[in-house]
Protein backbone atom coordinates (compact mmCIF):
# COMPACT_ATOMS: atom_id res chain seq x y z
CA UNK A 1 0.00 0.00 0.00
CA UNK A 2 2.90 1.97 1.24
CA UNK A 3 4.73 1.37 -2.06
CA UNK A 4 1.76 2.22 -4.44
CA UNK A 5 1.18 5.42 -2.83
CA UNK A 6 4.74 6.64 -3.25
CA UNK A 7 4.73 5.46 -7.06
CA UNK A 8 1.48 7.80 -7.02
CA UNK A 9 3.17 10.50 -5.76
CA UNK A 10 6.46 10.38 -7.89
CA UNK A 11 4.27 9.98 -11.19
CA UNK A 12 2.76 13.35 -10.21
CA UNK A 13 5.88 15.02 -9.35
CA UNK A 14 7.68 14.06 -12.65
CA UNK A 15 4.33 14.99 -14.97
CA UNK A 16 4.40 18.55 -13.16
CA UNK A 17 7.87 19.00 -13.61
CA UNK A 18 7.11 18.36 -17.72
CA UNK A 19 4.45 21.00 -17.27
CA UNK A 20 6.83 23.23 -15.91
CA UNK A 21 8.85 23.18 -18.29
CA UNK A 22 6.81 23.62 -21.15
CA UNK A 23 5.04 26.62 -19.38
CA UNK A 24 8.68 28.28 -19.19
CA UNK A 25 9.30 27.10 -22.95
CA UNK A 26 6.03 28.67 -23.87
CA UNK A 27 6.93 32.33 -22.17
CA UNK A 28 10.30 32.62 -23.54
CA UNK A 29 8.55 32.01 -26.63
CA UNK A 30 5.81 34.44 -26.49
CA UNK A 31 8.63 36.92 -25.59
CA UNK A 32 10.93 36.10 -27.99
CA UNK A 33 7.77 37.14 -30.69
CA UNK A 34 6.97 40.44 -28.63
CA UNK A 35 10.88 40.95 -28.97
CA UNK A 36 10.99 40.39 -33.02
CA UNK A 37 7.54 42.54 -33.68
CA UNK A 38 7.70 45.20 -31.86
CA UNK A 39 6.56 48.39 -33.32
CA UNK A 40 8.65 51.87 -32.69
CA UNK A 41 8.65 55.19 -33.65
CA UNK A 42 12.06 56.67 -34.29
CA UNK A 43 13.29 60.62 -34.36
CA UNK A 44 16.31 61.21 -36.41
CA UNK A 45 18.94 62.51 -33.50
CA UNK A 46 20.27 66.24 -33.76
CA UNK A 47 21.58 69.26 -31.91
CA UNK A 48 19.14 71.99 -31.40
CA UNK A 49 18.23 74.71 -28.70
CA UNK A 50 17.21 73.01 -25.08
CA UNK A 51 14.78 75.24 -22.43
CA UNK A 52 16.15 74.23 -19.01
CA UNK A 53 13.82 74.55 -16.41
CA UNK A 54 14.18 75.07 -12.59
CA UNK A 55 11.02 74.58 -10.84
CA UNK A 56 10.23 76.51 -7.09
CA UNK A 57 6.53 77.29 -5.39
CA UNK A 58 6.00 81.31 -4.70
CA UNK A 59 4.12 83.97 -3.18
CA UNK A 60 2.31 86.54 -5.35
CA UNK A 61 2.23 90.15 -3.92
CA UNK A 62 0.82 93.08 -5.98
CA UNK A 63 3.66 95.37 -6.85
CA UNK A 64 1.82 98.13 -5.36
CA UNK A 65 -0.78 97.75 -2.37
CA UNK A 66 -1.96 100.49 -0.13
CA UNK A 67 -3.89 100.47 3.37
CA UNK A 68 -6.07 103.75 2.82
CA UNK A 69 -7.59 105.11 5.93
CA UNK A 70 -9.36 108.73 6.86
CA UNK A 71 -7.59 111.78 7.79
CA UNK A 72 -10.40 113.32 9.67
CA UNK A 73 -12.45 109.91 10.60
CA UNK A 74 -16.69 110.60 11.30
CA UNK A 75 -19.86 108.60 10.52
CA UNK A 76 -19.52 107.47 7.00
CA UNK A 77 -22.09 109.33 4.57
CA UNK A 78 -21.27 107.42 1.44
CA UNK A 79 -19.38 104.54 0.41
CA UNK A 80 -19.77 104.66 -3.60
CA UNK A 81 -17.59 101.59 -4.34
CA UNK A 82 -17.77 97.93 -3.42
CA UNK A 83 -15.15 95.25 -2.60
CA UNK A 84 -13.64 94.10 -5.68
CA UNK A 85 -14.73 96.93 -7.91
CA UNK A 86 -11.69 98.49 -9.79
CA UNK A 87 -11.32 102.13 -9.92
CA UNK A 88 -8.87 104.37 -11.28
CA UNK A 89 -6.52 106.85 -9.66
CA UNK A 90 -8.38 110.27 -7.78
CA UNK A 91 -11.79 108.20 -8.05
CA UNK A 92 -13.70 108.83 -4.78
CA UNK A 93 -13.86 105.64 -1.96
CA UNK A 94 -15.63 107.06 0.39
CA UNK A 95 -16.91 110.07 2.43
CA UNK A 96 -17.49 111.12 6.02
CA UNK A 97 -20.01 113.24 7.55
CA UNK A 98 -18.12 116.58 9.52
CA UNK A 99 -20.29 119.83 9.40
CA UNK A 100 -18.09 120.66 12.30
CA UNK A 101 -15.36 120.75 9.82
CA UNK A 102 -17.37 122.68 7.23
CA UNK A 103 -17.75 125.71 10.06
CA UNK A 104 -14.45 125.35 10.90
CA UNK A 105 -13.48 126.27 6.54
CA UNK A 106 -16.09 128.98 6.99
CA UNK A 107 -14.42 130.59 9.79
CA UNK A 108 -11.10 130.30 8.31
CA UNK A 109 -11.95 132.69 4.85
CA UNK A 110 -13.71 134.95 7.36
CA UNK A 111 -10.84 135.47 9.50
CA UNK A 112 -8.70 135.41 6.71
CA UNK A 113 -10.92 138.03 4.89
CA UNK A 114 -10.50 140.47 8.60
CA UNK A 115 -7.04 140.16 8.40
CA UNK A 116 -6.46 141.15 5.08
CA UNK A 117 -8.45 144.14 5.87
CA UNK A 118 -6.35 144.97 8.77
CA UNK A 119 -3.14 144.59 6.79
CA UNK A 120 -4.39 147.17 4.35
CA UNK A 121 -5.15 149.66 6.91
CA UNK A 122 -1.95 149.12 8.81
CA UNK A 123 -0.19 150.01 4.93
CA UNK A 124 -2.56 153.14 3.99
CA UNK A 125 -1.52 154.33 7.45
CA UNK A 126 2.67 153.51 6.88
CA UNK A 127 1.37 156.12 3.77
CA UNK A 128 1.38 153.34 0.95
CA UNK A 129 -1.65 153.07 -1.71
CA UNK A 130 -4.64 150.82 -0.50
CA UNK A 131 -4.73 147.62 -2.10
CA UNK A 132 -1.83 148.26 -4.07
CA UNK A 133 1.13 146.50 -2.28
CA UNK A 134 3.35 145.84 -5.28
CA UNK A 135 5.40 148.77 -3.91
CA UNK A 136 5.24 147.93 -0.49
CA UNK A 137 8.95 146.97 0.77
CA UNK A 138 9.58 143.09 1.88
CA UNK A 139 10.40 144.33 5.23
CA UNK A 140 7.30 146.55 5.50
CA UNK A 141 5.00 143.77 4.43
CA UNK A 142 6.27 140.95 6.88
CA UNK A 143 5.89 143.60 9.62
CA UNK A 144 1.90 144.15 8.52
CA UNK A 145 1.22 140.30 7.41
CA UNK A 146 2.56 140.15 11.54
CA UNK A 147 0.32 142.85 13.13
CA UNK A 148 -2.46 142.07 11.15
CA UNK A 149 -1.99 138.13 11.63
CA UNK A 150 -2.68 137.96 8.15
CA UNK A 151 0.34 135.07 7.65
CA UNK A 152 -1.86 133.17 10.76
CA UNK A 153 -4.94 132.92 9.21
CA UNK A 154 -3.94 131.62 5.99
CA UNK A 155 -2.22 128.52 7.50
CA UNK A 156 -5.87 128.49 9.53
CA UNK A 157 -6.95 128.38 5.92
CA UNK A 158 -4.67 125.75 4.73
CA UNK A 159 -5.37 123.52 8.23
CA UNK A 160 -9.26 123.80 7.69
CA UNK A 161 -8.84 122.52 3.74
CA UNK A 162 -6.40 119.97 4.60
CA UNK A 163 -9.09 118.45 7.58
CA UNK A 164 -12.12 119.47 5.19
CA UNK A 165 -10.35 117.66 2.00
CA UNK A 166 -9.47 114.37 4.44
CA UNK A 167 -13.35 114.07 4.46
CA UNK A 168 -13.08 112.23 1.21
CA UNK A 169 -10.99 108.99 0.81
CA UNK A 170 -9.78 108.75 -2.50
CA UNK A 171 -7.81 106.14 -4.47
CA UNK A 172 -4.39 107.18 -5.11
CA UNK A 173 -3.73 104.75 -7.65
CA UNK A 174 -5.66 102.51 -10.22
CA UNK A 175 -6.65 98.93 -8.97
CA UNK A 176 -8.96 96.97 -7.17
CA UNK A 177 -10.61 97.57 -3.99
CA UNK A 178 -11.05 95.20 -1.06
CA UNK A 179 -11.32 94.70 2.71
CA UNK A 180 -14.32 97.25 2.85
CA UNK A 181 -16.06 95.94 5.97
CA UNK A 182 -17.64 99.20 7.27
CA UNK A 183 -21.19 100.37 6.03
CA UNK A 184 -23.13 103.55 6.17
CA UNK A 185 -23.72 105.47 8.75
CA UNK A 186 -20.57 103.52 10.86
CA UNK A 187 -17.75 105.36 12.44
CA UNK A 188 -14.51 105.62 9.91
CA UNK A 189 -12.51 105.79 12.67
CA UNK A 190 -8.57 106.19 12.40
CA UNK A 191 -7.57 102.53 11.24
CA UNK A 192 -7.33 101.56 7.98
CA UNK A 193 -10.98 101.62 5.87
CA UNK A 194 -10.43 99.44 3.08
CA UNK A 195 -7.04 98.02 0.63
CA UNK A 196 -6.25 99.05 -2.86
CA UNK A 197 -4.55 96.50 -4.72
CA UNK A 198 -2.87 97.16 -8.19
CA UNK A 199 -3.32 93.51 -9.96
CA UNK A 200 -1.82 94.48 -13.11
CA UNK A 201 1.67 93.57 -12.00
CA UNK A 202 2.59 91.03 -9.02
CA UNK A 203 5.78 90.27 -7.38
CA UNK A 204 6.62 86.57 -6.83
CA UNK A 205 8.84 85.35 -4.26
CA UNK A 206 10.38 82.01 -4.44
CA UNK A 207 13.49 79.85 -3.61
CA UNK A 208 16.15 77.82 -5.20
CA UNK A 209 19.20 76.18 -3.86
CA UNK A 210 22.54 77.47 -3.51
CA UNK A 211 23.47 74.98 -6.76
CA UNK A 212 21.15 76.56 -8.92
CA UNK A 213 22.78 80.03 -8.50
CA UNK A 214 25.20 79.86 -11.79
CA UNK A 215 21.67 79.17 -13.39
CA UNK A 216 19.90 82.55 -12.53
CA UNK A 217 20.39 85.92 -13.65
CA UNK A 218 18.01 89.45 -13.91
CA UNK A 219 15.74 89.41 -16.46
CA UNK A 220 15.91 85.39 -17.09
CA UNK A 221 11.89 84.53 -18.18
CA UNK A 222 9.42 82.66 -15.73
CA UNK A 223 6.42 81.12 -16.03
CA UNK A 224 4.02 81.49 -13.03
CA UNK A 225 0.81 79.13 -12.83
CA UNK A 226 -1.67 79.40 -10.00
CA UNK A 227 -2.64 76.03 -8.03
CA UNK A 228 -6.33 77.45 -7.99
CA UNK A 229 -6.05 77.48 -12.36
CA UNK A 230 -3.67 75.46 -13.93
CA UNK A 231 -4.85 76.77 -17.57
CA UNK A 232 -3.48 80.25 -15.81
CA UNK A 233 -0.31 80.83 -17.36
CA UNK A 234 1.57 84.45 -16.93
CA UNK A 235 4.74 85.23 -18.22
CA UNK A 236 7.63 87.36 -16.03
CA UNK A 237 11.27 88.04 -15.52
CA UNK A 238 13.56 88.06 -12.60
CA UNK A 239 14.01 91.44 -10.83
CA UNK A 240 16.37 90.59 -7.87
CA UNK A 241 18.30 87.71 -6.54
CA UNK A 242 19.44 87.98 -2.62
CA UNK A 243 23.43 87.29 -2.59
CA UNK A 244 22.99 85.28 0.85
CA UNK A 245 22.27 81.25 1.18
CA UNK A 246 19.86 81.15 4.21
CA UNK A 247 20.49 78.33 6.91
CA UNK A 248 18.31 75.51 4.69
CA UNK A 249 20.60 76.33 2.25
CA UNK A 250 18.55 78.39 -0.73
CA UNK A 251 18.58 81.66 -2.48
CA UNK A 252 15.74 84.31 -2.48
CA UNK A 253 14.49 85.52 -5.84
CA UNK A 254 11.46 87.88 -7.29
CA UNK A 255 10.48 88.37 -10.28
CA UNK A 256 8.00 90.58 -11.94
CA UNK A 257 4.82 89.16 -13.76
CA UNK A 258 1.55 90.57 -15.76
CA UNK A 259 -1.45 89.49 -13.74
CA UNK A 260 -4.28 90.54 -16.80
CA UNK A 261 -6.73 90.08 -14.06
CA UNK A 262 -6.08 86.48 -13.67
CA UNK A 263 -3.83 86.53 -10.50
CA UNK A 264 -4.49 87.54 -6.68
CA UNK A 265 -2.47 89.09 -4.26
CA UNK A 266 -1.41 86.48 -1.79
CA UNK A 267 -1.69 83.21 -4.47
CA UNK A 268 0.32 80.31 -4.20
CA UNK A 269 2.10 79.25 -7.47
CA UNK A 270 4.18 76.87 -9.29
CA UNK A 271 7.27 79.17 -11.02
CA UNK A 272 9.30 78.09 -13.70
CA UNK A 273 12.43 79.69 -15.36
CA UNK A 274 13.88 78.97 -18.35
CA UNK A 275 17.32 79.63 -20.05
CA UNK A 276 18.28 78.54 -23.71
CA UNK A 277 20.76 76.04 -23.63
CA UNK A 278 21.96 75.60 -27.31
CA UNK A 279 24.27 73.08 -29.25
CA UNK A 280 22.99 70.06 -27.41
CA UNK A 281 21.10 66.20 -28.33
CA UNK A 282 17.68 66.64 -27.04
CA UNK A 283 15.46 63.55 -27.00
CA UNK A 284 11.88 62.60 -25.42
CA UNK A 285 11.93 61.30 -21.64
CA UNK A 286 10.00 58.16 -23.27
CA UNK A 287 13.18 57.60 -25.30
CA UNK A 288 15.11 56.62 -22.07
CA UNK A 289 14.91 53.49 -19.98
CA UNK A 290 16.75 51.66 -17.47
CA UNK A 291 19.15 48.83 -18.23
CA UNK A 292 21.72 47.43 -15.63
CA UNK A 293 20.53 50.54 -13.37
CA UNK A 294 22.13 52.65 -15.79
CA UNK A 295 19.97 55.24 -18.36
CA UNK A 296 20.27 53.47 -22.22
CA UNK A 297 18.14 54.64 -25.09
CA UNK A 298 17.72 52.64 -28.09
CA UNK A 299 19.65 53.56 -31.53
CA UNK A 300 17.53 51.88 -34.76
CA UNK A 301 20.11 50.64 -38.17
CA UNK A 302 18.94 49.78 -41.51
CA UNK A 303 18.93 45.97 -40.49
CA UNK A 304 15.81 46.60 -38.19
CA UNK A 305 17.70 46.01 -34.91
CA UNK A 306 17.57 47.85 -32.18
CA UNK A 307 20.93 48.61 -29.76
CA UNK A 308 21.17 49.58 -26.59
CA UNK A 309 23.36 52.73 -25.88
CA UNK A 310 24.15 53.65 -22.72
CA UNK A 311 23.44 57.60 -22.02
CA UNK A 312 24.31 60.25 -19.52
CA UNK A 313 21.09 62.78 -18.64
CA UNK A 314 22.72 65.90 -18.57
CA UNK A 315 19.80 68.40 -17.49
CA UNK A 316 15.90 67.60 -17.99
CA UNK A 317 12.66 69.43 -18.12
CA UNK A 318 8.78 68.68 -18.26
CA UNK A 319 9.13 66.17 -21.67
CA UNK A 320 12.59 66.02 -23.05
CA UNK A 321 16.33 65.13 -21.62
CA UNK A 322 19.88 66.67 -23.05
CA UNK A 323 21.46 63.63 -23.25
CA UNK A 324 25.08 62.78 -24.30
CA UNK A 325 27.11 59.04 -24.70
CA UNK A 326 28.20 57.64 -21.90
CA UNK A 327 31.53 57.21 -22.61
CA UNK A 328 33.06 55.63 -19.43
CA UNK A 329 30.47 52.08 -21.24
CA UNK A 330 32.10 52.65 -24.53
CA UNK A 331 28.91 54.10 -26.02
CA UNK A 332 28.93 56.58 -28.95
CA UNK A 333 26.25 58.96 -29.87
CA UNK A 334 25.99 61.46 -32.48
CA UNK A 335 23.63 63.24 -34.83
CA UNK A 336 22.12 61.46 -37.22
CA UNK A 337 21.50 58.67 -35.65
CA UNK A 338 17.58 57.79 -35.38
CA UNK A 339 16.68 56.99 -31.97
CA UNK A 340 13.43 54.98 -31.03
CA UNK A 341 10.85 56.97 -29.08
CA UNK A 342 8.35 54.11 -28.25
CA UNK A 343 7.58 50.66 -28.21
CA UNK A 344 10.78 50.61 -26.04
CA UNK A 345 10.16 49.17 -22.68
CA UNK A 346 10.64 45.58 -23.64
CA UNK A 347 13.63 45.79 -25.98
CA UNK A 348 16.92 43.78 -25.38
CA UNK A 349 19.91 44.80 -27.00
CA UNK A 350 19.46 43.54 -30.40
CA UNK A 351 16.08 43.11 -30.83
CA UNK A 352 14.06 43.04 -34.02
CA UNK A 353 11.52 46.06 -34.79
CA UNK A 354 9.52 47.01 -37.04
CA UNK A 355 8.89 51.13 -37.40
CA UNK A 356 5.44 52.11 -37.12
CA UNK A 357 3.64 53.57 -40.32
Amino acid sequence: MKSGYLIYIITIVIVSCGTNTDRDSDTAERLQQQADNNVVEVITLEKTVFPRQLLSNGKLAATARASLSFYSPGPLASIPVKNGQCVTKGTVLAKVNRPDLELALESAHLSLKKAEMDMLDYLVGQGYPARDTTTVPPEIMAVARMKSGYSVAQNNLSKARMDMDGTVLRAPFSGRVADIFLRQYDQSGTKTFCTLVDDSSFDVAFTVMESEYNFLSKGLAVKVIPYADASCICSGNITDINPLVDKNGQILVRASVKGGGKLLDGMNVKVTVERMISDVLVVPRSAVVIRDNLDVLFTYTDDGKAHWTYVTIITSNGDSHVVTANTSRGAVLSEGDRVIISGNLNLADGSSVVLAK
